[in-house]
Order: structure tokens, then C-alpha cells, then sequence
């Protein structure tokens, strides 16, 4: 019989800590949200999410410039435009938003990868995601799963990613979670000369309650019903699954979880059924929650904000979309 060797639990100096540490935080996982809207100097906080704000190109282009000089590798650009509609027209249009501002970055930062959002629902007067299926009743104050026509909904979704890569973004990030999305955009952009550009796919995006500030942030929230009808159910692992093997096989280069945090398992399970790089968005209700307590004193929000994050990784992410990006940034100099 040989004796059982039972690791004793070391005495570890910080120096030996970090030498033994499995997960390591660094600003190269870091992609950081931004919010850009017509305008000129214009730098406007969101109440439900301090010291996130939205911008004009003017003032987004000092804003990334700040980033840049902190070494984070990415953003994920959102829009707010001047008019919408139906369908989300100015999603696509060449001088929309999005486009100009992806123009304006490109010109000044070209080493900084500009990554852009694909979902209709900023653009579009009701704030769905697609064009919205004519109702039976004309009764839409009720909170309820609004159904929407996604073959509709396809061939805008590949304008507004296409008209982003010809205004130089190096990445799309469809997020409508429609059926057959990444195919679409696919197709789209290797029809234009555009093999090379990635999707980032929103591929097991649920139906969650810590999206809130993020639709005062993008102008975006639902002007009747809700949206799950084409958002996950929180309850379900399974389906992530599903939709995640879906993607990659629609040609989705990176596939993304979100919200991050209460869906650890599944940034975990998905990792470990697909050989694919795994984005994490921490999303604008967790955000929320620790400044809102950090500002309370009732927690050190740089601790929290690190184990949380930390906690991404360890459970299998590698990209981490997160607001607190400048801070970790900062932080980890």
C-alpha cells in the first residue's frame, strides 16, 4: 500500500501566489462598449449606469483615443440614430451612425479592432429586434412574447453588417438572435469581397432582467411587449447548446454568452463541447448592481469587479465585453 499524499494547503506570499495562480486577468481579454449618437461635444452620462456615457463622433474619437492609450485591444461600437422606423431603415444606410463613426476610428486608430453591433432594435420605432409580424390585436400595451417575422428580418440584418464592413469594422457581432443570422451575414459579406471579416456571434443570448440599463443606454427599450419570443429562457442549458452548434455551423467565428455572470455553467459547457473561441458580456444590470453597492460602501468595487471577471475566465471565456474595461485597464498597470 503506498500512503495517500495529501497536498498540504501552503503559507503563499503574494509572489508565490501568482506563481501558482490558473487564471490570469489581462487587458488583452478586454472589449469595451461604446455608445455613439448624432450630435456635436456631446458626453452624456446614463442615469441607470454611471460613468458610461453616450457620445458624439467628435467626442467618442477622445474617448477611444483614452482607450487606446490603455492597451485595450477591442470595442463594440452601438448606435443611436437620428430617426427610426418600421424596419430600422438607417441601420444600413452608408451615413448612418455606426458607419461614419466606424470611418472616423478607423482614420485615427487603425490598430484598434472596432467591433459592431448587428440588431435592429436601436433602429426601429416599436425597439424589437426585427420587423415585428402585424398583431390581431391592436391591444400592444400588454407585456407578452412579440412575434416577429425573421425571414424578414434576415436581409436587413446582412445590409446593416455588410454596410459596417465597408466602413472598415473588423468585426460584426449579430445579436437579433434570428434564425439563420450568422448564415446571412455570411453569405453577405463573402458575396462583397469580405471573406475575411469575422462574426462574433450573440449565440446563447437570454432573455434576461439585467438588461435594463443598457436599453436606456442604447435608446432601445421595448415600446410593447417583450422579447421572448426570440430570446432565450433563462432556464434552459440545453438549447444554449443548441443554438451555439447552429452558429458554428453557420460560420460564426467566436461565439458569445450573455449576460456572463448568473450563466457561468453555460460559458462552461460551451467551452467544453466546442473547440471555438468564447465571448462573455458582462452586461449593463451587473454593471449596475456593484457601482450602485461599491457607491453605498458597501463593497470595494475593484476586488469584486476582478473576481468577477476572473470568474469569466476561469470558467472558460477568453473575451470579456465589459463596461469596467478602462478600469481593469487602469488597474492592472
Amino acid at each position: 500500500m503506498f500512503p495517500i499524499h495529501r497536498p498540504r494547503r501552503l503559507r503563499q506570499s503574494e509572489c508565490l501566489r501568482r506563481l501558482l495562480r490558473e487564471t490570469s486577468l489581462s487587458r488583452d481579454h478586454l472589449v469595451y462598449p461604446l455608445f455613439v449618437r448624432p450630435g456635436h461635444k456631446v458626453r452624456k452620462e446614463i442615469s441607470s449606469m454611471s460613468g458610461i456615457f453616450q457620445f458624439s463622433i467628435d467626442s467618442l474619437l477622445k474617448e477611444v483615443e483614452e482607450v487606446s492609450k490603455l492597451s485595450i485591444p477591442a470595442i463594440l461600437l452601438f448606435g443611436i440614430p437620428e430617426s427610426k422606423d418600421e424596419k430600422g431603415s438607417s441601420s444600413y444606410q452608408k451615413e448612418g451612425i455606426v458607419q461614419k463613426a466606424v470611418r472616423a476610428i478607423k482614420k485615427e486608430f487603425p490598430d484598434l479592432a472596432v467591433i459592431t453591433d448587428v440588431c435592429l432594435c436601436a433602429y426601429t420605432i416599436h425597439g424589437h429586434c426585427g420587423v415585428v409580424k402585424r398583431q390581431k390585436s391592436e391591444d400592444r400595451s400588454q407585456k407578452s412574447e412579440v412575434s416577429i417575422d425573421n425571414d424578414e428580418t434576415l436581409p436587413l440584418l446582412q445590409k446593416m453588417a455588410l454596410s459596417h464592413a465597408q466602413a472598415g469594422a473588423d468585426m460584426v457581432a449579430p445579436s437579433a438572435m434570428m434564425d439563420g443570422m450568422v448564415k446571412r451575414l455570411r453569405e453577405g459579406l463573402d458575396g462583397n469581397g469580405f471573406e475575411h471579416l469575422p462574426i462574433m456571434s450573440y449565440s446563447a443570448k437570454f432573455a434576461s432582467h439585467f438588461y435594463g440599463p443598457f436599453r436606456d443606454a442604447a435608446e432601445s427599450p421595448p415600446q410593447f411587449g417583450d422579447r421572448r419570443g426570440y430570446q432565450m429562457d433563462f432556464a434552459n442549458g440545453q438549447e444554449a447548446l443548441r443554438e451555439v452548434a447552429l452558429d458554428i455551423e453557420e460560420g460564426a467565428d467566436i461565439v458569445m454568452v450573455k449576460p456572463a455572470l448568473a450563466y457561468l455553467d453555460i460559458i462552461r459547457r460551451v467551452k467544453e463541447k466546442f473547440s471555438i473561441p468564447v465571448a462573455a458580456y458582462h452586461v449593463s444590470g451587473e454593471y449596475s448592481m456593484v457601482k450602485a453597492a461599491a457607491q453605498k460602501g458597501w463593497l470595494s468595487e475593484k476586488e469584486i469587479v476582478i473576481e468577477i471577471l476572473t470568474s469569466s475566465l476561469r470558467a472558460g471565456s477568453q473575451i470579456l465585453i465589459t463596461y469596467w474595461a478602462k478600469d481593469i485597464a487602469g488597474w492592472l498597470k
